[in-house]
Formats: structure tokens, C-alpha cells, sequence
């Protein structure tokens, strides 16, 4: 197969590119559980973004992820 015709993402790729996004989902979710007032409690100021941070980290090791085949 010519590098023309290469695809830049793989099946693993996309894979760990939609785990990322379940967890962005679940984290965005995890702040509007918050009953405090203005989201200020501790799932709204804590463990909701911090959710969100690991879900755009995950998607980043999706995007520079190269399967060892494909070096």
C-alpha cells in the first residue's frame, strides 16, 4: 500500500478517541449533578473538570497514539 493511499488514523485511533469523549460527556454530566448553588460545590469545581481535563488528555494520546506496525 503507497503512503498516498495511508490512512493518518488507525482503528485503535478512533477507539481511544471515544473513550475520550465518553469521559468529556460523563465529566460535563458530573458538574450539572452539583447541588450547590452556581455549580460551586465539589463536583462542580473539582471532580467534574478535572474529569473534562482527562478526557481532552485522553484524546490527545489518541491523536499522537502510533501503533507499533505502523512505525
Amino acid at each position: 500500500m503507497s503512503d498516498k493511499n495511508k490512512l493518518a488514523f488507525q482503528k485503535i485511533n478512533y477507539m481511544i478517541m471515544l473513550v475520550g469523549v465518553v469521559v468529556l460527556i460523563l465529566g460535563f454530566f458530573i458538574m450539572t449533578l452539583d447541588t450547590e448553588p452556581y455549580g460551586f460545590g465539589f463536583l462542580g469545581l473539582t471532580l467534574g473538570p478535572l474529569t473534562v481535563l482527562l478526557g481532552f488528555a485522553i484524546e490527545f494520546v489518541a491523536i499522537l497514539y502510533r501503533s507499533k506496525e505502523n512505525k
